[in-house]
């Protein structure tokens, strides 16, 4: 699903995600695609302008505080249309968001699916100036949806280029996985034909638009803040994200590929073709080697405080 986000406005774009599902519900879809963060979009600022890693900068804060206020969190009211569409529809989506719990912010990627609760996967390592908005996750979200046709996850971003994370994916015996973008770079898109060869899995790599204008016009939907819209003028005047979106076969061919256009990208696969891959090389079976390496995955949830049983004190 390449489309531009609605920055910074979380209902609105839960609103302009329900209607881009149901289109591509409407298309034959079952798994449905968005990119990194599409709800609230990426930070962008935190690569385009100059000012925004300085200390205390009032513009920051105040996009920090917005996003705080708009983002999601569990069982979140507002996810009552993407559910029923996944439940009458019989459709799984795939969609990256803003996530708070507690007070923390998170990059999480969200799994809806039919007569379930969604599954939320929080980036692990947020990369390089991210780390000034999310918290990291643990492993108690490293997690696959288990569909009819197969079992379907997905990383985001850079932890495409964690071999342990891949690894631990592979063992979940992904049929697709989805790879969400701000922008499918060159690079990504190796990373994504990479991950699709090495897991033997169909690869959706979901990238997103964005321009300027797109930052200031989701600002206004929140009341707009002066602090935050000077912190955007810093912000060159152009495309700031580029799509790039592909899907990807299991021998890493693309299927099909977007280029800077709004649309939505599809594709029929042969799930056959991701059993016959494993013939060659199946990274987590004949092609692994157990008596040499070892991966423990610790999937307990990382409270960081223990509160003691109040009857037993």
């Amino acid at each position: 699903m390449q489309t531009a986000p609605i920055p910074l406005a979380i209902n609105h774009g839960i609103a302009q995600a329900e209607k881009l599902a149901k289109q591509a519900a409407e298309d034959g879809a079952q798994l449905i695609a968005f990119g990194e963060t599409f709800l609230g979009g990426y930070p962008i600022w935190l690569d385009e302008a100059p000012g925004a890693a300085l200390w205390d900068h009032p513009g920051t804060k105040a996009l920090h505080r917005i996003l705080m206020e708009q983002a999601v969190v569990a069982n979140d009211p507002r996810f009552v249309g993407l559910q029923e569409l996944c439940d009458t529809r019989d459709v799984c989506i795939s969609i990256g968001a803003h996530e708070r719990h507690r007070s923390s912010l998170y990059n999480t990627q969200l799994m809806f699916r039919p007569g379930k609760i969604p599954l939320n996967h929080r980036k692990l390592v947020p990369t390089h100036a991210e780390r000034l908005i999310w918290n990291r996750g643990d492993g108690s979200t490293i997690n696959v949806h288990q569909a009819e046709w197969g079992n379907v996850g997905h990383l985001i971003c850079w932890e495409h280029w964690m071999p342990m994370a891949r690894a631990a994916m592979h063992n979940l015996g992904e049929a697709v996985h989805v790879s969400a973008w701000p922008t499918v770079r060159e690079t990504y898109s190796i990373a994504s034909r990479h991950y699709a060869f090495e897991g033997g899995c169909h690869v959706l790599a979901a990238g997103t638009l964005l321009h300027r204008d797109d930052l200031m016009n989701g600002l206004k939907l929140v009341d707009g803040d002066a602090d935050a819209k000077a912190l955007f003028g810093e912000i060159p005047d152009q495309r700031l994200q580029f799509g790039g979106s592909q899907i990807i076969a299991p021998d890493g061919l693309v299927l099909v590929e977007a280029g800077q256009e709004n649309i939505i990208l599809q594709a029929d696969i042969d799930l056959n073709k991701g059993l016959e891959a494993k013939a060659a090389l199946d990274v987590d079976g004949h092609y692994s080697r157990p008596d040499v390496f070892d991966l423990t995955v610790d999937t307990r949830e990382q409270l960081g405080v223990t509160w003691g049983d109040a009857e037993k004190s």
